[in-house]
Parts: C-alpha cells; sequence; structure tokens
C-alpha cells in the first residue's frame, strides 16, 4: 500500500480504520501507564493476522512489504500496541512457511479467530550465555513447562505464549494456553519508554502444553532474527513519523513565538521551517528503510518456499539480516534525533507533562537499546571486511566461562 491511496483489502481497511482512536488514546495511555487491553483486542478482532496469511487459507495475503506499510501505519499511532504484537507477527510469518500441513491446519482457525501470541524467550534470573532455565517434561502424552521468563512483550495480552526452553536437551519453543492455572503474569516492566508494552515477567509452574506444539527451535523461519529487527525498525518508523506529525500540527498552529525569531509567526520562519524540513526527511528516510529490509525479508520468503537450504536462500538470508542491521544503525540515531529536534522548534512549552511529547524520544530510545547498535555495526564491517557471517543468534546472560586474562 502506498501512503495515501485506499486501502485494498478488508482486513487491511479494518485495522487501518483503528488509526485514528489509537492515536487519540495513545498520550493518555503513556502517561498514565494503562496497558491498551481494549485496543490490542480491537487491532486482533479486526483481522491483524489475516494480513499476511495467503488468500486461499482465509487471509488477505499481503507482501512482507505491503503488511510493512499497514504496520508503519499503526506504530504511528500508537508503537507500543505495534511491538505488543511483535512474536504474534513471527508467529504468523512462520505458521504460513511451516510444511507441516497438520500444525498449520490446528493453527490458522485460531490465527483467524484473531487469538494473539505473545513472546516468552528471555530468562529471568541469573543464566549462564546460552542456558535456559525453562524446561519442558513429558510423561507419557502429557507435557508441562516450567520457568521464569522476563521481557515477555505481549503475553500479558495474549491467549498463547510462545516459550522458549529445553525438552532433553534440545533447545525448543513451545505454544502456552495463557488461560490456565499455572500461570503468574507480572506488569513489573519499568522502562522509561515503551511504558504500555506489559513487558513484564511471566512464571509457569507445570503449565501443560500439547506436545504437538513444541518443536526445535531450528525448526523456525531462517530469517527469524532479521524478521524480530524488522519489527523494531517498523517501531522506529512509526515514532519519526508521529514526530513528523506532531511537529507540523504544532508550529502551523503556533501563536507565540520569540522577538529574535525571523518571522511574525513561528511557520514563516526560515529556521523553523528547516528543522521542520529535517525532521520530515528522517521520518521519510525510517520509512525507506524499513521498506528495504521489507523487501530483503520477502526475498528470504520466497527462496525459502522455493527450497530451504539452497545457497540461493542461504544468500537471502543473509542479505536480510546485513540490511536489518544496516537499517538499525542508522535509525537508532536518526529517530531520537528526530524527537530532540521536535523541542528546538517548540521551545519550553512542549516539555508540558500534559502533550508528552517526550514520549517520542523515550520510546525511540527504548526500542534502539534492544540488541546493542555498536555490535550490529562491528557485525556489518566484519562481513564486508572478511566475509564472516553475521551471528543471529542474539542471547543475553552471564559468561558462560571465565575470559583468560591477557598476558
Amino acid at each position: 500500500m502506498t501512503p495515501g491511496l485506499p486501502p485494498t483489502t478488508s482486513a487491511e481497511a479494518n485495522v487501518l480504520a483503528l488509526v485514528k482512536e489509537l492515536t487519540e488514546g495513545a498520550v493518555a495511555r503513556d502517561r498514565h501507564r494503562e496497558l491498551p487491553r481494549e485496543q490490542v483486542r480491537a487491532v486482533a478482532d479486526a483481522g491483524f493476522s489475516r494480513l499476511r496469511i495467503p488468500k486461499e487459507w482465509g487471509g488477505d495475503g499481503l507482501t512482507i512489504p505491503e503488511w510493512g506499510d499497514v504496520l508503519v501505519e499503526l506504530a504511528a499511532a500508537d508503537p507500543n500496541i505495534l511491538q505488543i504484537f511483535r512474536g504474534h507477527i513471527a508467529f504468523v510469518e512462520d505458521v504460513v512457511h511451516r510444511p507441516d500441513e497438520e500444525y498449520r491446519k490446528r493453527w490458522l482457525p485460531r490465527l483467524l479467530d484473531g487469538q494473539v501470541v505473545g513472546n516468552a524467550w528471555a530468562e529471568a534470573g541469573p543464566v549462564a550465555m546460552g542456558k535456559k532455565n525453562t524446561l519442558f517434561t513429558r510423561q507419557d502424552d502429557e507435557m508441562t513447562v516450567s520457568g521464569k521468563k522476563h521481557y515477555t512483550t505481549g503475553s500479558i495480552f495474549a491467549d498463547w505464549a510462545d516459550v522458549s526452553g529445553i525438552h532433553e536437551g534440545q533447545s525448543v519453543a513451545g505454544f502456552v494456553s495463557m488461560h490456565q492455572p499455572g500461570i503468574t503474569v507480572h506488569d513489573d516492566w519499568d522502562g522509561f519508554g515503551q511504558r504500555t508494552t506489559g513487558t513484564g515477567t511471566v512464571i509457569f509452574d507445570k503449565a501443560r502444553v500439547d506436545p504437538r506444539d513444541v518443536s526445535p527451535f531450528e525448526d523456525r523461519i531462517r530469517y527469524q532474527t532479521p524478521l524480530y529487527q524488522w519489527i523494531l525498525l517498523v517501531v522506529q518508523a512509526g515514532i519519526a513519523i508521529a514526530v513528523e506529525r506532531d511537529i507540523t500540527e504544532a508550529v502551523r498552529n503556533r501563536q507565540r513565538n520569540y522577538s529574535h525569531s525571523s518571522a511574525l509567526l513561528a511557520k514563516d520562519d526560515p529556521n523553523i521551517q528547516s528543522l521542520v524540513g529535517e525532521i520530515s526527511s528522517i521520518a521519510y528516510t525510517a520509512r525507506a528503510l524499513t521498506r528495504g529490509v521489507a523487501e530483503a525479508l520477502q526475498r528470504a520468503s520466497e527462496t525459502g518456499v522455493a527450497g530451504r537450504d539452497s545457497e540461493e536462500d542461504r544468500e537471502a538470508n543473509l542479505v536480510a539480516e546485513i540490511r536489518s542491521e544496516q537499517a538499525q544503525v542508522m535509525l537508532s540515531e536518526l529517530v531520537p534525533r528526530s524527537a530532540t529536534l521536535l523541542f528546538n522548534a517548540l521551545g519550553a512549552s512542549a516539555t508540558s507533562a500534559g502533550r508528552d511529547l517526550d514520549r517520542h524520544w523515550r520510546n525511540s530510545r527504548t526500542v534502539a537499546s534492544h540488541n546493542p547498535v555498536m555490535f550490529k555495526q562491528r557485525a556489518i564491517g566484519d562481513w564486508l571486511l572478511n566475509g564472516t557471517p553475521p551471528p543471529v543468534d542474539w542471547q543475553v546472560g552471564a559468561p558462560a566461562t571465565e575470559k583468560t586474562p591477557s598476558s
């Protein structure tokens, strides 16, 4: 979808029809840390999952770039809501490409019915790098999972949680119903940005899980890592667009001005015009970079269908990872800058807590803190200089072994 053109599919139209309402409530939700439960449910009920599901399976069949255009509009309305769906978006993509037909037939009706999947990957508490304390245990035909997860974005709103763990020594992931005993959810995310994503702690205590919904982690789509990063890029693009929207409206309607301004009204001051022009250029760049990564992901999607693990598929997945890292390097700097320029154009009145304009910087800076950008820069450089493929399994934890002191 090109911005400004009417939507072409029913689910797309239904989802985009919510944008105005989501935008109007974003400030109050951020100021009061109000979880957007009703809004998440409304997005899901509008057919959010259908956007990417092929038409022959009951969806709209959007390509990843087309899908991304819709996601950017949601992020511009409220970046928290788009990030809430991060794990869900990745799961829908995985289901679309699962070769296991029985698996697809079991999950597609759930997705088409508006059920939501959250994320529960990051281990809470002390854990060595690359290790997991979450265990899946099977006895006869029954399986349970026990463990403690942090940064569980989306799970507090979800019907299911995508839970990573260990089963019989193997790294696996399983989809666990959130509507059962044995699960405790804590809304304890206290970040200064993305306040209402519900990115808190979930404890699983022998929660039941269907063994058919547990599979080796390596069975996931190959481009899962750049896809996850792309969703954060979509969030950044949405924030940049929101900054452009808010600065344009504020300057256009501003009546007060400084005596040393170059014009009677702020909107006629060439200095202010220049600032607004830079902010708009950053928004355009963010949208374009996000679209470029989406095109690389689309290519990886197509080569995976044509022949997973072929040379062409490996190359497409490499490009998707590199493009997502390059875009992250740029947007992690540009979008927070845009949110700062906003205050240069408006002055002290823009710092009013009631206007909540600082949320744009807080949100962007928080998103940029995922997978620190300096490590991505190094990976890009190592690939260009030495041909070293970038790592796609990013983990957080204590060092598995003590480093040997240099002599």
